[in-house]
């Protein structure tokens, strides 16, 4: 099941063509794949004093469009693929309004012990987030 979140645009979020500087997409998509993880009950807390960690180790982005100031995003999160040890993260992000896409994401994670060691993603958490 995909997760929806909403992100208002300030003008902290631009730069000086008043545009989303293209940084600022990754930490939205941050946010998202924690809501996205809280809502399926796989909370990031939880599993870090757990020991269980997600390392982001690779993101494709495609910039479609350019959000600006005082636009509303819908950012849409799921799982597309996992491994033993990685979950594949999909996004897209449409101005609400319009739904122009602005873009369209693919980020993978690979699950790590406290001190950065690759391991198993515990069943029970992959069991919540496919």
């Amino acid at each position: 099941m995909n997760h929806f979140m909403e992100i208002k645009i300030y003008y902290e979020d631009t730069d000086c063509g008043n545009v989303v500087y293209y940084a600022n997409y990754l930490r939205y998509m941050e946010r998202a794949r924690t809501e996205y993880m809280d809502a399926r009950g796989a909370s990031v807390k939880s599993l870090m004093d757990q020991g269980t960690l997600f390392m982001i180790v690779r993101v494709e982005i495609d910039y479609r469009s350019s959000a600006r100031y005082g636009d509303t995003l819908l950012v849409e999160t799921w799982v597309s693929e996992t491994t033993g040890a990685t979950l594949t993260f999909q996004h897209t992000m449409k101005e609400k309004t319009s739904g122009r896409l602005i873009i369209e994401c693919k980020a993978k994670a690979v699950c790590v012990d406290t001190v950065g060691k690759p391991k198993r993603i515990p069943r029970e958490v992959l069991e919540k987030l496919q």
